[in-house]
C-alpha cells in the first residue's frame, strides 16, 4: 500500500504538521476497542482532481440504530474533512458527503450507503502554486469506516486518495520499474534495460530505462547506425533513397525535468508500461478531421523505435515537490551551462543517443501548448530541416492529446504566438536536444489533474504514431543536418527562419564572412596564449562529454601569423555536431529589437568562464597535423624553485579555492596590497612547504625568497552570510568560502536581493549584486550621492567594459567583457567612492543579449566600492554569479570578500554605520514574478 510522503523540504514542515493535525492519515482511535468487520466498496481509489462516488456495503450481523452510525475517513468524522479555502486554511464545507444515507437491503442486516468524494480544493486543476505545495500531503492510504459506537463495531476498508490515478512518488518509481521488468519476462521477449545515469545532488538515482525490440537493435544503433550517421551520413542517405536501408530503429526520448510538473513523470511510466507489456495500444486521435481510434501494434512499433525514458532528471525535486534541484537550480535553465550534476549526467546521455524525437513533458500554462516556438530562433539550429517536421509532430501530439482528454484545443507557439516563447537559448532540454538534430518539443499541460495526465499520455502516443509513420523522412532530415556539418555547409535555406522583430528575414549573422561557422575553434593551453588553462581544459571536457569532436596538435602549427604549440586543442567545425559546439563558443547575438524574450540567451563559454579562444577561418589549416582527443586531463599547479615562499597569481577560481582550503587548514596566507616587481596587488603569498601538500588545484606560482619589502595583509578564512538566491550561495560554496547562516556571525554579507540593514554592518562589509541590492542600498540612504537607473529587470547584455586598477579588480585586464541580467546601471557615485568598472563608450560596447534600450548604459558605472566609518559597501550592477555560469566574474566576488578580512576598516568593530534618514528612492523596482510560461 502507498505510504504518505515524508520527504518535504524543511520550509514545508510546519505546513505538514498543521495539515496532518487536521487530517491525520491513519486512524487515531484504538482499533482494539472495536470489533472490525469488512466494508465492501464499489471502488477503493479516489482522486483530488475528479469527484467520485462510492457505494458501500456492510453486514454487522444484527440490526443496529442507523441514525447513530458514523462514517469516518482516516479516523475522523467526514464533517471534519473540510475544503481548502485559501493559503493553508481548510475551513470550507466538507468535501466528503453522504449522498445516500445508510439503509438496510431487502430486510437483511446488510447496510448500504453511497458517499461522494468531492474536490478537496474545490477545483479539478491543482496547478495553482499555493495548492501545489500542499496537495501531496493528502496522498496516501486511509481507513474508510462505518462505525457503530453502541455495539463497538466498525466496518472498514483501506482506500487510496491520489491526485490522479497514476501518480507516483519518487520512492515508488524504481519498484514500479522493477515490477514491469518482472512481468515482461513472462509475457514477451522485448529488451528492457535499466540504468542509473548517476546520482543527484542529494545522492538519489537518475532512473533511466531503454525499451527496444531486442538487444541487437540497441547494439546496432549505437555501434553501427549512429557512428555512420555522424561520420558518413551520405552512406545512410543513399541507402534510404534506394530502399536498401533494411532493418533499423531510431530513438524516441521522453523526458521530465521539472518534477513538480508531475504528469511528466507519470505519463512516461504509463507509456513504459503499455509498450513493455501490451501487444497492442489503442488510443483516439484525429484522422481526416474526425476523432477515431488508432491501434499501435507494439512489436511493429519496436521495429522502428527504441524508447528512452528519463522519468525525472531531478529526483530530489520529485521528493521535495519543488521545481528546483537540491542546490536551488532550475535544471531546465542549466542544460547548456551544465553546472549541476544532474544536467551533466543527462545531457551526456542525450549526446550518446542523439535521439530523433525528444519530448520534454511540462506544465502548467493556460493553454495546452506543444512546441515548436516563436522567433527569435538560435542560429545554430538547421531550422529549415527541423521546422516542418516539428510542426507535423506537434499536430500529431496535439490531436492525440485532446482526443484522449477533455481538452478541446491545443496551441503551437510557432503558429499561434507572435513572440515570447522562443528557442533562442539552448537552456531548455528540448532546445538542447535540437542541437543534436532532434525534433525537440516542450509540451505544457494546462492542468494538474487526471485530465492533464490523460492529455500528456496522449501526446506520447501521438508522437510515437508520427515517428513510426514517417521514420525514413524524419531520419533523412536528421542525416542532412549531420551532412551539412561534416561538409561545412552554411545553407542559406535556413535564413528565412531567422527573422527580426519586424518579421524580416535577416538570416544568420555572418558579417563579412562567407560562413556563419568558422573552420576551427582553437583553444590554447600554453600559458603564453591562454589566460586560464584550467577553464580552457574544462571546456574541452565539456565538448567531449556533449558529443563534439576535439583534436590536439601533434606539432607547432602557424596560422595567420600565430604559432600554436604542440598540444593546442582544436575544434574542427566540419563535424556533425558543429551547431552544438558553436552554440556554446560563439559570441552570441543581439536580439534587443524584440519586445519579449523568455530567458537569457548569452551562452559564450569563453567570455563567461574566462578563457582564451581563437576563430580560424582558413580551410584545412590543421589538416593531418592533429590527433583525436578522447579525454582531457585538467592541469595542476606546480611549485617553482625552492624558495620559502610562493606567489600565486590571482588569475583563476582554482587559486581562490586553494586559498580557502589553506586558510581552513590553518595555513598562513598573505595578500599583496601593492604591485612591486613580480608581485601584483591581489596576488596570494603562501609558504612553499604548505603548497606542496595540495595536488588537486591549478595555480600559477612564482617563487619568492622574501616578501618583506612588499605591503601585504594576512588573511583569515572569511565567514560569509548570503542573502538572496540559492545560486549565489552555491557559487560561494564552490569557491570554498565558509558560508554561515546568520549575518551577525559574518565578516561579510553578500546579497543579490533586497535585504539590507545598514545598522547591522558594523565591522563588516556588504557586497550587493544586481538591481534589488542596488535598490535596497539606495533606499537606506546610507550612501549620499549614489543613484542607479534601469530599463527593466531581466534585460541582459554582454558588455565591453573598462576595469579600473584596484585591489578588488585584481587579476582582471583593463578591458573586459562583463555580463548582466539586471538591466541596471549606476548613474551617480558617492564623492568618496572608488569606481571599479564602467561600460565602454565605444559604439560597439554592446556585444550580445536582449536589452531593449541598452543604449542608456553606454559609458555608465557598473561597480564601485565605498569605505564608511566602520564598514565597507561594494555594489555591482552586473552579475557575478548568475546561475553559476559567470565564473569569469567570480574573482570580483572573491576579491571583495577577502578585502573584508584584510583591512583595518573591517577590524575596527566599533561605532556605527550612519543611516541617512532612510531616504527612499522614487523609482519602484518590480519584483521578478514568474511568467505565465513555466517552460515549466
Amino acid at each position: 500500500m502507498r505510504k504518505v510522503l515524508g520527504g518535504f523540504l524543511a520550509f514545508l514542515l510546519v505546513l505538514t504538521l498543521f495539515v496532518q493535525a487536521a487530517y491525520p492519515v491513519y486512524a487515531t482511535e484504538a482499533a482494539e476497542n472495536y470489533e472490525v468487520i469488512d466494508l465492501d466498496t464499489s471502488r477503493t481509489l479516489f482522486s483530488l482532481t475528479e469527484a467520485r462516488t462510492v457505494e458501500v456495503h456492510a453486514d454487522f450481523g444484527e440490526t443496529i440504530d442507523l441514525s447513530a452510525v458514523e462514517f469516518q475517513f482516516g479516523g475522523k468524522s467526514l464533517s471534519e474533512w473540510k475544503k481548502w479555502t485559501k493559503g493553508t486554511s481548510y475551513t470550507g464545507d466538507p468535501f466528503i458527503k453522504v449522498i445516500e444515507e445508510p439503509h438496510y437491503v431487502d430486510g437483511s442486516t446488510t447496510i448500504k450507503a453511497t458517499l461522494e468524494f468531492g474536490l478537496l480544493y474545490d477545483r479539478d486543476n491543482l496547478s495553482n502554486r499555493t495548492i501545489r505545495t500542499q496537495y501531496q500531503q493528502f496522498i496516501g492510504d486511509y481507513e474508510l469506516a462505518l462505525v457503530d459506537h453502541a455495539s463497538q463495531k466498525k466496518a472498514t476498508q483501506t482506500v487510496e486518495l491520489n491526485v490522479y490515478d497514476q501518480f507516483h512518488f519518487y520512492d515508488e518509481l524504481k519498484p514500479t520499474i522493477d515490477a514491469v521488468f518482472e512481468e515482461a519476462k513472462g509475457k514477451n521477449d522485448r529488451y528492457l534495460e535499466y540504468q542509473s545515469l548517476g546520482k543527484s545532488a542529494e545522492g538519489r538515482d537518475l532512473h533511466f530505462v531503454i525499451l527496444a525490440r531486442d538487444k541487437a537493435a540497441v547494439d546496432k544503433y549505437l555501434n553501427e547506425t549512429l557512428p555512420t550517421a555522424l561520420e558518413n551520413p551520405d552512406d545512410l542517405l543513399e541507402k534510404i533513397e534506394a530502399g536498401k536501408m533494411g532493418d533499423y530503429q531510431v530513438p524516441v526520448w521522453i523526458n521530465n525535468i521539472h518534477p513538480d510538473e508531475v504528469e511528466g513523470m507519470d505519463a512516461q511510466v504509463e507509456l513504459f508500461k503499455k509498450f513493455s507489456l501490451e501487444n497492442e495500444v489503442t488510443f483516439n486521435t484525429i484522422v481526416e478531421n474526425q476523432e477515431q481510434p488508432v491501434t499501435l501494434n507494439v512489436d511493429e512499433v519496436l521495429d522502428d523505435v527504441i524508447f528512452l525514458y528519463m522519468f525525472t532528471s531531478n529526483p530530489d525535486g520529485r521528493v521535495a515537490n519543488t521545481r528546483a534541484n537540491a542546490n536551488g537550480f532550475d535544471l531546465n535553465r542549466d542544460n547548456h551551462y551544465q553546472t549541476q550534476i544532474e544536467t551533466q549526467e543527462v545531457t551526456q546521455e542525450i549526446a550518446k543517443w542523439t535521439p530523433l524525437s525528444f519530448l520534454d513533458m511540462h506544465g502548467y500554462v493556460s493553454g495546452f501548448l506543444i512546441e515548436p516556438t516563436t522567433p527569435p530562433h538560435n542560429p545554430n539550429f538547421e531550422y529549415d530541416l527541423l521546422y516542418g517536421n516539428m510542426i507535423e509532430q506537434a499536430y500529431a501530439m496535439g490531436d492525440a492529446g485532446i482526443s484522449n482528454s477533455a481538452f478541446d484545443s491545443y496551441e503551437i507557439p510557432a503558429l499561434d504566438y507572435g513572440e515570447g516563447w522562443d528557442d533562442m537559448t539552448p537552456a531548455y532540454t528540448a532546445m538542447y536536444a535540437m542541437l543534436h538534430g532532434s525534433l525537440g518539443h516542450t509540451i505544457e499541460t494546462p492542468a494538474l489533474s487526471q485530465n492533464g495526465f490523460n492529455a500528456m499520455y496522449g501526446t506520447g502516443l501521438g508522437a510515437t504514431l508520427y515517428v513510426t509513420e514517417n521514420k525514413d523522412k524524419l531520419y533523412k532530415n536528421q542525416l542532412e543536418i549531420f551532412k551539412r556539418g561534416i561538409n561545412g555547409e552554411d545553407d542559406r535555406a535556413v535564413d528565412e527562419y531567422f527573422v527580426n522583430a519586424a518579421g524580416d528575414s535577416i538570416g544568420r549573422s555572418r558579417g563579412e564572412n562567407e560562413s556563419f561557422f568558422p573552420e576551427y575553434y582553437v583553444i590554447p593551453v600554453d600559458e603564453k596564449q591562454q589566460k586560464n588553462a584550467v577553464e580552457a581544459t574544462k571546456m574541452v571536457q565539456y565538448l567531449l562529454r556533449n558529443g563534439v569532436e576535439v583534436e590536439q596538435t601533434t606539432k607547432a602549427v602557424k596560422v595567420n601569423g600565430t604559432t600554436y604549440p604542440k598540444g593546442t586543442y582544436i575544434v574542427p567545425m566540419n563535424q556533425a555536431k558543429r551547431g552544438l559546439a558553436n552554440a556554446m563558443l560563439y559570441k552570441g547575438d543581439d536580439v534587443s529589437d524584440w519586445s519579449a524574450m523568455y530567458d537569457p540567451i548569452v551562452v559564450n563559454f569563453p567570455d563567461l568562464r574566462g578563457f582564451d579562444i581563437n576563430e580560424v577561418r582558413v580551410k584545412n589549416a590543421f589538416d593531418k597535423l592533429t590527433n583525436e582527443v578522447k579525454n582531457a586531463t585538467l592541469p595542476s599547479g606546480k611549485v617553482t624553485g625552492k624558495a620559502p615562499k610562493q606567489i600565486l597569481s590571482n588569475t583563476n577560481n582554482d587559486t581562490v579555492k586553494l586559498v580557502n582550503e589553506l586558510l581552513r587548514d590553518g595555513k598562513a596566507v598573505e595578500k599583496a596590497i601593492e604591485t612591486k616587481g613580480k608581485v601584483h596587488a591581489g596576488d596570494y603569498i603562501v609558504n612553499t612547504k604548505d603548497l606542496g601538500q595540495y595536488k588537486d588545484y591549478y595555480y600559477e606560482a612564482t617563487s619568492a625568497g622574501t616578501t618583506q619589502n612588499i605591503k601585504t595583509e594576512k588573511l583569515t578564512l572569511p565567514k560569509v552570510a548570503v542573502t538572496g538566491s540559492a545560486q549565489l550561495k552555491f557559487s560561494l560554496q564552490e569557491l570554498g568560502f565558509e558560508v554561515v547562516d546568520s549575518s551577525a556571525n559574518a565578516d561579510v554579507i553578500v546579497s543579490d536581493n533586497g535585504a539590507f540593514d545598514a545598522n547591522s554592518l558594523v565591522g563588516k562589509s556588504y557586497v550587493g549584486i544586481g538591481i534589488y541590492a542596488l535598490n535596497a542600498v539606495k533606499n537606506s540612504g546610507v550612501l549620499p550621492g549614489y543613484e542607479f537607473d534601469y530599463t527593466s529587470p531581466g534585460h541582459e547584455g554582454l558588455l565591453k567594459t573598462n576595469v579600473n586598477e584596484h585591489i578588488l579588480t585584481s587579476g582582471y585586464e583593463a578591458d573586459e567583457l562583463l555580463y548582466t541580467t539586471n538591466g541596471a546601471w549606476i548613474s551617480s557615485v558617492p564623492s568618496e567612492a572608488q569606481v571599479l568598472a564602467t561600460v565602454s563608450n565605444s559604439e560597439d560596447f554592446y556585444v550580445a543579449g536582449w536589452w531593449p534600450g541598452h543604449e542608456a548604459v553606454k559609458g555608465q558605472t557598473l561597480a564601485f566600492t565605498q569605505n564608511l566609518a566602520d564598514s565597507n559597501i561594494t555594489l555591482f550592477a552586473n552579475d557575478l554569479a548568475f546561475r553559476a555560469h559567470t565564473q569569469s566574474s567570480y574573482r570580483l566576488l572573491a576579491n571583495s570578500i577577502f578585502a573584508s578580512v584584510g583591512t583595518e576598516v573591517a577590524k575596527k568593530g566599533k561605532g556605527s554605520v550612519k543611516n541617512k534618514g532612510n531616504k527612499q528612492n522614487n523609482k519602484v523596482v518590480p519584483s521578478f514574478l514568474e511568467k505565465g510560461r513555466d517552460r515549466e
